[in-house]
């Protein structure tokens, strides 16, 4: 049986169910290395503002180890805040067939893949685009900079169309590039009727003060620049002056923007706001829309994994041009709407235009649609490769 180690910073609710699926599947010896050893129990969100404290098991049906990290800023915000140096010889000992890597830009993941470079097969995942880049003096170094990280790596496991352009770009050949679509657990968000999850969104909704005939446009996630709330929060008052329909806009999460996005919406009471929510939640809370809404203006909304739960749960989708996954999950799919990232005019008239006869048609697509994108096909892409 071919040996894998793993190099990631901290358990992640996106990949520890497929770490669990390739041990369950025992076709391959797998071993995780965590290398943010101070997250193993809670991870300090600084988007969010908080200590977040998963409530999905993360940590169960595999093999891992926490190395030790000495950084004495330890966090996966630098480059810096991920220092092991016992990391290579828990690698050497373990003696693993292939080394798949979580990221280059930390200290301790640079290490490995400069130490087991021609010795060990090295693989890495990552999802970063060409999506923000400019033409300027530090672009051409960062592509020089990046040609030279990448020259390390056997093969690259990439997650979309605007993730392969970008190692395309950086060196890497056709050949070299295993497609492995980024997923989440759509089991844990699809319902049943057991789980009730309609059901019991509808309830909330209800009790949120919402009727049937609202038009809920969600938006759930970090109050943060790069994710334009406020952008979105000033579409959404356009919108409103220019329709008839009953819409509601709904921001679910916490964040620096938070104080802001409440200030401008005092004077509209169509405009509603909760908490943060833990992950058991979420397959709840996207029910709550109608319409899921990722305006992101970059830089680094890689892909936007946020866009996966809404279509696992039924929902259509608005994403700006900026979102990684646009070109997989949207352009070319009937499950929602995509908008030039600085238009507001343009996502306005898409609000504006909402109705529930077409959103329950693009509902019904986008849950098709992302049947695809499951962890089996990247645990089979692994698999079929190593």
């Amino acid at each position: 049986m071919k040996k894998l180690a793993i190099v990631s910073t901290h358990p992640i609710q996106y990949y520890a169910p497929w770490f669990r699926l390739l041990a369950e599947r025992k076709k391959i010896d797998l071993n995780v290395f965590y290398t943010w050893s101070q997250s193993e129990t809670q991870v300090d969100d600084k988007n969010f503002g908080k200590t977040i404290i998963w409530d999905i098991p993360l940590l169960s049906g595999y093999n891992y180890t926490f190395v030790e990290n000495i950084s004495k800023k330890p966090g996966s915000h630098h480059f810096f805040g991920i220092d092991c140096p016992s990391l290579i010889k828990g690698i050497v000992d373990y003696a693993p067939d292939v080394i798949l890597i979580f990221g280059w830009n930390f200290k301790a993941h640079l290490n490995v893949l400069r130490y087991f470079s021609g010795k060990t097969p090295i693989w890495f995942r990552g999802d970063s685009t060409l999506l923000d880049e400019t033409k300027s003096l530090k672009t051409i170094l960062r592509r020089g900079f990046l040609k030279w990280v990448y020259r390390h790596v056997d093969k690259a496991l990439f997650v979309g169309e605007a993730n392969k352009k970008y190692f395309l770009k950086h060196g890497l050949k056709s050949k070299q590039l295993i497609y492995a679509p980024h997923a989440i657990d759509n089991n844990r968000f699809s319902d049943d009727d057991s789980k009730k999850y309609r059901d019991k969104a509808l309830k909330w909704r209800k009790d949120l003060g919402y009727s049937d005939n609202d038009i809920i446009v969600l938006f759930v996630g970090k109050f943060q620049s790069k994710k334009q709330p406020v952008f979105l929060l000033q579409a959404f008052i356009k919108a409103i002056e220019k329709t008839h329909q009953p819409l509601k806009l709904l921001f679910i999460g916490n964040g620096p923007l938070e104080d802001e996005l409440k200030s401008q919406s005092k004077p509209y009471q169509s405009v509603y706001f909760l908490p943060f929510q833990n992950q058991s939640l979420m397959p709840l809370v996207y029910r709550l829309g109608d319409v899921f809404c990722l305006p992101s203006k970059g830089p680094g909304e890689t892909w936007g994994l946020a866009v996966n739960e809404a279509m696992a749960c039924g929902k259509p989708v608005i994403v700006s041009d900026k979102v990684g996954c646009a070109e997989d999950l949207v352009e070319y799919s009937d499950v929602g709407f995509k908008f030039n990232h600085n238009n507001m005019n343009e996502l306005a008239v898409i609000l504006a235009r909402l109705n529930k006869k077409d959103l329950k048609r693009k509902a019904s697509n986008a849950k098709n649609r992302i049947k695809d994108h499951n962890f089996v096909e990247i645990v089979k892409a692994i698999e079929n490769n190593i």
